[in-house]
């Protein structure tokens, strides 16, 4: 289950103030204002879908700590804590969401950041790798 799916409660492919209110409730905030959901809706330029959402959620990292921002999304992900995420379910939400990623993209990343034996794939690297670029050899 990605972030985008958790958030979109009711499972249409659009964020809206009634997921958010769910989501938000889940999170311990139970008495959020109407007004206060509508302001979080009106930010986006149209209906929340998922490239939206990305382009909404990398906005959001201005000013903020990006790394630990984008580490707290893949947590969503890892609800055990482990700090990896299997390659197999990673790539299943990497090539059929909103903007799937290609069978090259896909070889890409993985070429980039390799899973391990097991097939784990240490998310806070790519966090760093994002966030920080990579070490360039000299």
């Amino acid at each position: 289950m990605s972030a985008f799916t958790i958030i979109d409660q009711n499972r249409d492919g659009i964020i809206s103030k009634d997921d958010l209110r769910d989501v938000l409730a889940s999170m311990g905030q139970l008495n959020v204002k109407n007004e206060e959901l509508e302001a979080m809706i009106k930010e986006a330029s149209g209906p929340i879908n998922f490239t939206v959402f990305l382009t909404m959620f990398g906005e959001k990292l201005k000013g903020a700590d990006p790394e630990d921002v984008i580490v707290s999304a893949f947590k969503v992900l890892d609800p055990e804590g482990t700090g990896s995420i299997k390659k197999e379910f990673l790539e299943e939400l990497l090539t059929t969401q909103c903007d799937r990623f290609s069978a090259e993209e896909m070889k890409n990343l993985w070429a980039a950041f390799p899973p391990d034996v097991a097939g784990n794939v240490d998310y806070k690297n790519i966090c760093y790798v994002i966030t920080h670029g990579e070490e360039k050899e000299e």
